[in-house]
């Protein structure tokens, strides 16, 4: 933490924030991003957002209407012939600007991101740097888009292949990772040629429109990023999907929402990229080294209190070892300082909202219900704010909740196994296949184990597998397409055959 937030404790304001917080508040634009301009909400219509650590009002944005939509994706459509003819080189430069100034900017940004989402200050300004490197990998992306040009088979002709924009895009983005879910899609919409309109999660709207005012002094041009804060997500986003003005949606969620989102689009077959649910499997052999294991655990667990769709939902630990890692984890867990995400030491922040914790105490009655044990944690505390304490259960049964859905918080559910097909079989027995982690010594065993798994990415013994250079994504029903890597950018673009007689 800088010398200045730490100095923040000082003088706090009506609304609860110090005066650093309040500053950081004060200083990002409140209004929508329409063509270029900031402007307020049809009928001057706001919401509020709140800090999940105190329950307190911070801000309120414009809350647009299904009109605001309309406006920002006109936008979108007027810059979209002159965008598209801007060279690689300029595309690049713009993405390395802004770059720059993320992480120029990553104290406040970090500091303004913890006070709307809970995540500790530390993580945040991990997020802002993983946010940045989006723009730096998809700037060099932007001068490898490449094409073809070989002889017919048959001779007597030439085939021209090239790759275009694919034109205005929607990009809808999640609460969990608000500004990197953010770059994931600007940055290579920004890099193909194609404009876009933003719409961010109504609980995190200010890390989006913070990186709004970064686009602009970057000095991308007006009304090629559009950005539109709202409540009604449906309402706004729907009549713009079906217009067919759109091209391409972009969305990171739930699997449910995905799938009205994906029936809305094939309205005017609009290209989609899906970034939806998982139900990650972790899995533990007994030739694991414990330690690495546990550490591993901690990382694809309680990485923002666990609400990641790549969090370890289903922890699968081998018979012979499975006492051990629990007694491992657990002491590891219960070590966390739990608190608010701005103060010194915090590990483990608050969950984003009311409804969140009441899911996770929901699922944990149902698992202990059903036989499960608490071996730390389990109950929330007292007072304001949404926190709940990294929670460790063993003996959690296939039929249990939390089993087939996303705990979405600190929880981690042990279950023993006893053999290799018995484990794969288990892990692949749910419609998700995000990501999966295997943690063993044995490298046959690995990689046998990994091509076994049914899910788009898998850490073999490791518990992080984002990276803006490696595709990120799933299959079945959490997903499709990828993101990041050199793959992201074909997310964006049509490829064009031109046949040409000889």
């Amino acid at each position: 933490m800088s010398t200045d937030t730490q100095a923040t404790a000082q003088t706090q304001t009506q609304g609860g924030l110090s005066g650093r917080e309040q500053q950081v508040v004060d200083q990002v634009e409140k209004r929508l991003l329409v063509g270029g301009r900031w402007v307020d909400a049809e009928g001057g219509a706001t919401f509020e957002v709140d800090d999940p650590a105190t329950g307190q009002v911070i801000a309120s944005v414009a809350d647009a209407t299904p009109a605001d939509g309309r406006r920002a994706l006109d936008a979108a459509v007027a810059a979209q012939a002159d965008f598209a003819r801007t060279t690689p080189r300029e595309r690049a430069d713009l993405l390395l600007r802004a770059h720059e100034l993320l992480m120029e900017r990553q104290d406040d940004l970090a500091l303004l991101m913890t006070l709307e989402m809970g995540k500790p200050l530390a993580e945040a300004k991990g997020e802002i740097a993983y946010a940045a490197e989006f723009f730096r990998h998809f700037s060099g992306e932007a001068l490898r888009i490449d094409g073809g040009y070989q002889t017919a088979p048959a001779g007597g002709a030439r085939f021209l292949v090239t790759k275009q924009p694919v034109g205005p895009c929607l990009l809808i983005t999640p609460w969990n990772f608000p500004m990197a879910m953010g770059t994931r899609k600007i940055g290579p919409a920004l890099a193909a040629g194609c404009t876009s309109v933003v719409k961010p999660a109504h609980q995190t709207p200010l890390s989006m429109l913070a990186l709004g005012q970064v686009l602009q002094d970057a000095g991308v041009p007006d009304g090629v990023v559009n950005i539109v804060t709202c409540r009604d997500a449906g309402g706004v986003m729907e009549p713009l999907i079906r217009s067919g003005d759109a091209r391409k949606l972009s969305f990171t969620g739930s699997t449910k929402v995905g799938k009205v989102l994906l029936e809305q689009c094939a309205d005017k077959v609009l290209r989609t990229s899906m970034e939806l649910g998982g139900n990650a499997p972790f899995i533990v052999f007994d030739d694991a080294d414990l330690d690495e294991a546990v550490a591993g655990a901690m990382q694809a667990k309680m990485r923002n209190m666990g609400e990641a769709c790549t969090a370890a939902n289903r922890i699968y630990v081998h018979d012979n070892v499975i006492q051990q890692f629990g007694e491992k984890l657990s002491a590891a867990l219960a070590q966390l300082e739990v608190g608010r995400g701005t103060d010194d030491g915090v590990q483990v922040g608050p969950l984003v909202d009311e409804a969140g914790r009441r899911k996770v105490i929901d699922l944990l009655a149902d698992a202990t219900g059903r036989g499960a044990t608490v071996l730390t944690g389990g109950e929330a505390p007292d007072g304001p704010g949404w926190f709940f304490p990294p929670t460790v259960l063993t003996g959690v049964p296939g039929e249990a909740r939390m089993a087939h859905e996303e705990i979405f918080g600190p929880v981690a559910p042990l279950t023993p196994f006893s053999s290799e097909d018995e484990v794969i079989a288990a892990a692949n027995d749910t419609p998700y296949g995000l990501v999966a982690y295997v943690f063993t010594n044995d490298l046959r065993r690995g990689l046998r184990v990994a091509e076994a798994l049914e899910s788009g990415m898998v850490g073999l013994n490791q518990g992080v597998v984002s990276n803006p250079a490696a595709p990120f994504g799933g299959i079945k029903e959490s997903g499709l397409g990828r993101e990041g890597g050199s793959v992201g950018i074909e997310e964006f673009l049509e490829i064009k055959y031109v046949g040409i007689a000889m």
